[in-house]
């Protein structure tokens, strides 16, 4: 009962997760959910889930409504290369080419070099 009606307040409010029993904030259904409605719902995941991929990439679309416009810049992807090494897959493909941009990604991340 009590999953339910988390799912049904982060589907209001994803931020709602903040006040989600810990065990829930790391249920991957109930965290997409919440970063779908709010992608600021991330902070309240289980740090299992703040690494998950999908997780957040749903929590960046959210917030930034276009991802393929925001990872155009170059400052964009590279804050988000160090932060998550195989966001570099995201860049537009003359950032991935970007010797500084992937030194970042592979630094984080060593499996980003693919996305080179």
């Amino acid at each position: 009962a009590d999953r339910q009606v988390v799912l049904q307040a982060v589907t209001q409010d994803g931020c709602a997760l903040r006040y989600a029993f810990t065990r829930l904030a790391d249920d991957r259904e109930i965290v997409l959910q919440a970063v779908r409605q709010n992608g600021q719902a991330l902070e309240f995941a289980s740090d299992a889930l703040r690494d998950d991929q999908e997780v957040v990439l749903q929590a960046i679309d959210q917030q930034m409504g276009d991802l393929d416009d925001y990872m155009q810049v170059k400052e964009h992807v590279l804050n988000a290369a160090k932060q998550r090494g195989w966001a570099l897959a995201y860049a537009s493909d003359e950032l991935r080419c970007n010797q500084e941009l992937v030194t970042a990604a592979v630094q984080k991340n060593g499996f980003a070099l693919r996305y080179a």
